[in-house]
């Protein structure tokens, strides 16, 4: 069956046999041996030219299942960049130096405006159609979108198909409180000025989508309905309580993206949903927002995947880190940014170095733990320091 997800990718001619590296390898950890890449697969049997990466760790490639990482490339100043491609292109490089070979691009469609609006969107989810095909890593765009703008739900699923999104996020980022309460939101200046509006316009904005707020659930099962039929996969975002995600989950959402409690996390876990944790709530060894400690429900099993957030450097460094700490092997800690989000996405092409699989790889200084080369699809993507005479020579 094709892979809804992957699209067109650059053929690399690279046929060579990676020698003398420890390779972490399913149900054996690290063991010193041979890999071989031909056709941008791993092969079972030796492949071409021999590579001394004796040193070296040779780790899956990462699987990222949500980062926004890429605003800082695609939009690093308002009005500073007028075409989006060039940013994705340069998201790219920024992936492949962190050992990334699988990326969710996570977009906003929101009332937010700016960076977040709808317009916005799609000029980005067109920039990520059109550059994917000819770059190596493999870019998934992710939309995140707000469920109380209820005069888009209608033409939501039409855009997703238009540019090949399959999968959607939902968010709720309405200050409803403050909102019900009378009160004026907080930051409302700044947020107006990010989104081009007077602050009067902006707060106007917020209180027509709050007073529309009993409408939203029966559209949300309708629109679901119709995105489970279209085959999208559908995470909600920062699920606050049990209770929340069982609803989510009726509506055929189910994965469970920053659950904010142990409790949301232990009922994605009952009902069989996917639980997405923030990397960077690892490696800070607490939430920014205060919410419950990636490292406690990483301990406790509720976790299948972590993913940088808004930091690619992150999920390298929080498997690493949970293995150094003693909360899991390092197999266990590296499965979660490999084969854990890929089987989340539903890739079986990738996520562990097996023979038929994608050549997605990363090569890590046994000593400094720095990424020293990636392959995604078995095209070197990264390439940096001593290793690069190592991959060269004889060539």
């Amino acid at each position: 069956m094709q892979n809804p997800f992957s699209g067109a990718r650059p053929v690399s001619a690279l046929a060579l046999d990676l020698e003398g590296a420890e390779v972490l390898r399913p149900g054996g950890g690290l063991q010193r041996g041979r890999m071989s890449i031909a056709d941008g697969v791993i092969q079972s049997e030796r492949a071409g030219r021999r590579v001394d990466l004796s040193g070296y760790l040779i780790l899956p490639g990462i699987v990222d299942l949500h980062g926004d990482g890429f605003e800082r490339h695609v939009a690093p100043r308002r009005g500073a960049m007028n075409d989006p491609r060039a940013g994705i292109v340069a998201t790219e490089a920024e992936l492949a130096a962190n050992g990334i070979t699988t990326a969710v691009l996570a977009q906003f469609h929101s009332w937010e405006g700016g960076l977040r609006s709808p317009e916005f969107a799609a000029t980005i989810l067109r920039a990520i159609h059109e550059a994917r095909p000819r770059l190596a890593t493999d870019l998934i765009p992710q939309l995140r979108f707000e469920t109380h703008m209820l005069d888009d739900f209608e033409r939501l699923p039409d855009l997703l198909a238009g540019f090949g999104v399959r999968y959607l996020v939902f968010n709720d980022h309405l200050p409803h409180a403050r909102l019900a309460d009378g009160r004026r939101p907080a930051r409302l200046a700044g947020q107006a000025l990010k989104a081009g509006r007077n602050p009067e316009r902006h707060l106007a904005l917020m209180q027509a989508l709050h007073a529309r707020r009993a409408e939203v659930p029966d559209a949300l099962d309708r629109l679901t309905a119709r995105l489970v039929a279209q085959g999208v996969r559908m995470g909600s975002h920062d699920d606050a309580d049990a209770a929340t995600r069982e609803q989510w989950r009726r509506r055929g959402v189910r994965i469970a993206e920053f659950p904010e409690t142990r409790h949301a996390a232990e009922a994605a876990r009952t009902g069989g949903d996917s639980i997405v944790l923030g990397a960077p709530n690892v490696v800070r060894g607490a939430s920014h927002e205060g919410n419950v400690s990636a490292r406690d429900l990483v301990a406790a099993g509720l976790c299948d995947a972590l993913a940088s957030d808004y930091h690619y450097p992150s999920p390298r460094r929080a498997a690493l880190l949970l293995a150094d700490l003693g909360l899991c092997g390092l197999e266990q800690a590296w499965s979660l940014v490999s084969a854990g989000p890929a089987r989340v996405l539903g890739l079986g092409d990738r996520g562990s170095l097996e023979p038929g699989k994608r050549a997605d790889l990363l090569v890590l200084d046994r000593e400094t733990r720095r990424v020293a080369a990636v392959m995604a699809g078995g095209v070197l993507t990264y390439l940096s320091g001593p290793v690069g005479a190592r991959f060269f020579a004889g060539a």
